[in-house]
């Protein structure tokens, strides 16, 4: 067998970067890492976990990089100026984007890719998950850690398996996922995020001329320009879900003549539901055991999960954190508590700038009259972006419009304001993306409405 070869992954911390480094480490290949999260004590249940994988961290200094490193794969967040990106160049180690050592994967085994601008990481879960249950032992590689894989103790976001079949995440926000060439290529729906609506159906054509077999979102309009193979839906398609009833819990309908009952709550994870059921009929997976599995579905990390109950008060951790996200995740919640009390955590100066009229839309709409919204600082992780926007930008213009939506510059003093707001049948949810410590941030609010 030929040996492995040793990759350094710059970034590691990020969920697609740990992911491609852990399916290295279970392939058998030896790995580093490094990340800016790390070397500010940020990340620590991260680490551990990868270091028990056998990945060995470095500082983000350069030193990791040495003449035995085969190969250094890095994501577009790294800048030309990285310490790690010089040593390489130095001592002329490869260098190779995130998406293209990803591709690798992708063209090597039977791959089912999964796109759209919402949605991507729940249905990749939940076409592992029918996958797994039907004995077809399916790997995956994505962006939200599967709850299901973190109880046998892994990250999440990965899984070596023991067929060909493989699932991923395909990222639209920096166009790579025209990289891939997969057997299965699924389009969930398209909206403005990263990039104007315009740009984005322009990368979706040039991925749909690499997929194989394309299955389309009927219901999505933006979406009609994508020759499909199959479509699926909740109004229309080839596979469609019919006769749907919404509750707090989950929801139940019907594809053809076999009944689902899903666990997780709104109407975007039935829409999400659907699109993984084509995906696993396509694959010659019955309905009884795609319905069988998602009766049992574990979700995804950050995704509507909740994290407990204190004094009648629900606290929900969401990824939400584009304007179609945001609005579908306020619509869940109001399933789920008399008052919605929502933080939202901005993330980059570049993203809410790009956003902002949309996310201001977003909130005007999902918001009622008794709910309340606190937005503290943007998140900022480092690099030359122009600081030329602040989360009162988009918290103004809800006051002006009569909505009770508030700027709280230091996150932590939004604990206390939740915890003296909180009534019994209200539900706390916190939304946002990229900060890794949203989710402690979240726990911090639970135990602070324990205690008060």
């Amino acid at each position: 067998m030929a040996k492995k070869p040793l990759i350094h992954f710059v970034g590691i911390g990020g969920a697609g970067m740990s992911a491609l480094a852990q399916i290295h480490a279970l392939d058998g290949g030896p790995a580093t890492g490094s990340d800016r999260d790390f070397d500010r004590g940020r990340g620590a249940g991260l680490k551990a976990k990868l270091s028990a994988l056998g990945v060995r961290l470095f500082p983000q200094d350069g030193s990791a990089v040495a003449r035995e490193t085969d190969l250094v794969v890095l994501s577009t967040a790294i800048e030309d100026s990285n310490p790690e990106i010089a040593a390489a160049k130095a001592l002329g180690v490869p260098l190779m984007h995130r998406s293209e050592f990803l591709a690798r994967y992708v063209s090597g085994m039977r791959t089912i890719a999964v796109t759209g601008t919402s949605g991507k990481s729940t249905v990749v879960a939940m076409i592992f998950e029918i996958l797994e249950s039907a004995g077809r032992g399916p790997s995956v590689i994505t962006g939200g850690s599967l709850i299901a894989l973190q109880k046998k103790g892994l990250t999440g976001n990965a899984f070596r398996g023991e067929s060909e079949l493989l699932v991923v995440e395909a990222d639209e926000s920096d166009g790579s996922l025209v990289n891939y060439k997969p057997a299965v290529g699924v389009f969930l729906n398209l909206t403005k995020d990263h990039l104007e609506v315009s740009a984005l159906r322009e990368i979706f054509l040039k991925f749909r001329a690499n997929v194989a077999t394309a299955l389309v979102s009927a219901d999505d309009p933006a979406l009609a320009g994508i020759r499909a193979d199959s479509s699926f839906g909740l109004a229309s398609g080839d596979v469609r879900a019919e006769g749907l009833v919404l509750s707090a819990g989950g929801s139940e309908f019907r594809v053809r003549d076999t009944a689902f009952k899903l666990p997780v709550p709104g109407r975007f994870n039935a829409e999400n539901a659907v699109a993984a059921i084509a995906a696993c009929v396509n694959e010659g997976v019955s309905l009884a055991d795609c319905s069988r599995a998602l009766a049992s579905f574990q979700g995804v990390a950050r995704r509507f999960q909740s994290l407990g109950t204190a004094h009648g008060v629900e606290v929900v951790d969401d990824f939400a954190h584009n304007p179609a996200k945001i609005a579908a995740t306020l619509t869940a919640a109001r399933l789920r508590g008399r008052r919605t009390l929502a933080v939202y955590q901005p993330h980059g100066f570049a993203p809410t700038r790009h956003l902002k009229n949309e996310l201001i839309a977003a909130f005007a709409e999902g918001l009622r009259p008794d709910d309340r919204l606190w937005l503290p600082d943007i998140y900022y992780v480092g690099g030359t972006a122009s600081k030329d926007i602040s989360s009162n930008d988009v918290v103004a213009p809800l006051r002006a419009k009569g909505l009770n939506a508030f700027h709280v510059p230091d996150r932590a003093a939004i604990v206390a304001l939740i915890a003296a707001e909180a009534r019994e049948g209200d539900l706390v949810i916190v939304m946002g993306a990229r900060d890794p410590s949203l989710s402690d941030f979240a726990r911090d609010i639970l135990a602070a409405l324990k205690t008060a």
